[in-house]
């Protein structure tokens, strides 16, 4: 009995560790597919698709599976085709949220998409809703250390428009435009970049008490857990 008990352990931490691994390569092949649909998918020309590949590798995804995002993300994948949907609504509390997908099946996300708002107390809405509070913006998010201040120099002589300093992370902001020039200048100061891609920016924050934020946290976990939605953005402070 007590080996079965330790097997038992194991295979429990087991689960839990394929679990993980399973969440970080979900979220690398989305990272690899925005980065490739906004940029293309050679990542000797874009810079964030470099920074993806360089993130899917360090976490050991095999490179037929990279290459794989690439291809579904630009539309390069043989037998299936692909288009890009963007969903608008509100979370509780009024949080404005939109969703960006990449799907096969337009009538299947629809349909996953507001059922995940329904059932976690949001409202699906209609195009241009809220998508009017927004900013397309670059954004790089870096881990502080030794070189801040010359990342800092770096930033504001390469384009970037603003910058938010955090406990521990730089976060970047430029215009679209100047996105990938930025980041490859970034790139040769051999910092750790967390996260770089062209984002949709709230242009008007709203707070809200910790009990509707928890609500709409756990919106937003439902919805980046369904397998064609690419990424979410909200405007919650």
């Amino acid at each position: 009995m007590a080996g079965h008990n330790k097997w038992s352990k194991v295979k429990h931490i087991k689960a839990k560790q394929d679990a993980i691994k399973g969440k970080a390569f979900t979220k690398a092949v989305k990272d690899l597919s925005i980065a490739a649909r906004e940029g293309g998918g050679d990542p000797s020309k874009n810079a964030s698709l470099r920074v993806a590949i360089e993130k899917a590798k360090a976490i050991s995804m095999p490179a037929k599976n990279i290459q794989r995002a690439i291809d579904k993300a630009t539309g390069n994948l043989e037998g299936v085709i692909l288009e890009d949907i963007t969903y608008e609504g509100y979370a509780p509390g009024g949080v404005a949220i939109i969703v960006q997908c990449l799907s096969d099946n337009r009538n299947r996300t629809v349909a996953n998409i507001r059922h995940i708002f329904n059932k976690n107390g949001g409202n699906l809405g209609e195009n241009g809703s809220v998508s009017w509070m927004f900013e397309k913006k670059g954004v790089i998010s870096i881990q502080r250390g030794d070189k801040d201040d010359e990342v800092l120099e770096t930033a504001l002589e390469n384009g970037a428009i603003d910058v938010h300093e955090y406990d521990e992370v730089l976060v970047i902001e430029s215009e679209v435009a100047e996105f990938n020039s930025l980041l490859t200048s970034i790139e040769s100061l051999n910092v750790e970049i967390l996260e770089s891609e062209v984002a949709l920016m709230a242009s008007n924050e709203i707070e809200v008490d910790d009990q509707v934020a928890t609500k709409v946290e756990k919106l937003i976990d439902a919805l980046e857990e369904d397998d064609d939605v690419q990424a979410v953005y909200h405007n919650m402070k």
